[in-house]
């Protein structure tokens, strides 16, 4: 390799590394606009859960087949692509497997990269078959249309193709061949190569090469574009989600302080608050756009794979309610992206006349939810739509007073009668004869 070919390569490197820097930090900044979260306490528990979801797939294999297929993509893909540091030194300083040196080692490292590559060739191609032959449902709901769909397959032909380059690469390269040093898959496709001469398999060999490092990198910058960001985001997803009882909600801490008040007969509701202060401006009850939501939130948002194991778990999506969690978390992320993109242009966020509620997230979405927590129980890497749910609800209850007509009615029989049904006091009881 000459010089015009390092300084080639450290080009692209310097332009794929910094490009996807760049979208880091936007991603960053996206997440940062939700409200602070104290996320801290019981790190032991938090590491564990890090240790054994995202990284043990303890959740995914609640599903054996989709669970097995996964685990040997993200295995495969994470350890062959320890292979990229060869690659990075040899495109520096044209090398040719520097590491090779490590002899023994090298040869099982690569062999391993091999088989795992072919692993992953035909993990691919079932999640393939799985996805477009055989159809499974969730795979198909409306949420999934245009982009989310296609972003699935070109993912999965990303994959296909990288392993194919890694193994034609490997197939191609006849000191590596002639040395018989770690090619236990490789040996097999030198026959297809056979009758080319020693100059076309050298140019073969540097083409799937360049291709292979160049695949990396771009498929390094789609991710911030994916569903598979995931990728990056599910460690600390799992490592800062919610370690509190499935079902417990939290209170709001201004509606709080506001029955305190009223419970202190010391207490004068009338009492300014201190000007310029952040008391001054009631805190909002709810949340009706991405900004009134938590950090945590936001990055669960992003963190979606868009599996659907949520929607296909979701007793109102079943009985064909408008509800979809996995869509929830989706249009959660499309209003985060506008906002980003507002924020891009403007140097700040200008009133767009858009919010997530209602532009995005209909009332009759969350409604339909039962607050069972199916679908936080089912998502592989604890994302939480409900909390988002909960929030939208009560911004629509206690900002907008637009509760549903069961709720309300709901509501005024405990006001009237101490109980949720149309007795009176007395017969308050009677539900337990029926």
């Amino acid at each position: 390799m000459n010089y015009i070919d390092n300084i080639v390569f450290a080009i692209l490197l310097i332009i794929g590394v910094g490009f996807f820097a760049r979208n880091v930090k936007k991603l960053i900044r996206n997440i940062k606009l939700g409200k602070q979260l104290d996320r801290s306490d019981n790190s032991t528990a938090r590491w564990k859960n890090m240790a054994m979801i995202a990284l043990g797939q303890s959740k995914m294999v609640k599903r054996p087949i989709a669970g097995a297929l996964h685990i040997i993509v993200y295995v495969g893909f994470i350890i062959i692509n320890i292979e990229v540091i060869e690659i990075i030194i040899d495109g520096l300083f044209g090398t040719h497997r520097v590491l090779s040196f490590l002899g023994g080692f090298y040869s099982f490292l690569i062999a391993s990269f091999e088989i795992l590559a072919l692993l992953v060739l035909v993990s691919v191609i079932v999640f393939w078959i799985r996805r477009m032959v055989l159809k499974i449902p969730r795979f198909w709901n409306k949420e999934m249309k245009g982009f989310p769909k296609n972003d699935a397959l070109y993912i999965l032909y990303f994959e296909m193709v990288l392993m194919s380059l890694f193994l034609i690469m490997n197939a191609t390269d006849v000191p590596f061949q002639q040395a018989d040093a770690g090619n236990p898959i490789s040996q097999f496709l030198v026959p297809l190569f056979e009758n080319f001469n020693a100059g076309t398999l050298f140019y073969i060999e540097r083409t799937a090469w360049w291709l292979h490092i160049a695949g990396i990198l771009v498929f390094l910058n789609y991710l911030y574009y994916s569903k598979h960001l995931h990728i990056l985001l599910a460690f600390p997803n799992t490592y800062f989600a919610n370690l509190n009882p499935k079902g417990k909600l939290n209170n709001l801490e201004a509606v709080t302080n506001e029955v305190k008040m009223m419970l202190d007969p010391n207490a004068d509701p009338f009492a300014a608050a201190p000007e310029g202060s952040e008391e001054e401006i009631p805190e909002k009850f709810g949340a009706s756009d991405v900004a009134d939501l938590n950090w945590v939130q936001l990055m669960n948002a992003y963190t979606c794979t868009e599996c659907g194991r949520c929607t296909s778990a979701c007793p109102a999506n079943i009985t064909g309610k408008e509800l979809s969690p996995r869509a929830i978390m989706m249009k959660t992320r499309d209003r985060l992206e506008e906002v980003g993109e507002n924020i891009n242009k403007n140097g700040e966020f200008k009133y767009d006349g858009k919010q997530l509620l209602n532009d995005f997230i209909t009332p009759e979405e969350i409604w339909a939810c039962t607050s069972c927590n199916a679908c936080v129980e089912e998502c592989p890497i604890n994302i939480d739509p409900l909390s988002i749910i909960i929030d939208l609800r009560r911004y629509l209850v206690m900002e907008q007073s637009a509760a549903s007509q069961e709720l309300n009615m709901m509501m005024m029989n405990i006001e009237n009668n101490g109980a949720p049904w149309q007795y009176n006091q007395m017969d308050r009881l009677n539900w337990k004869d029926e």
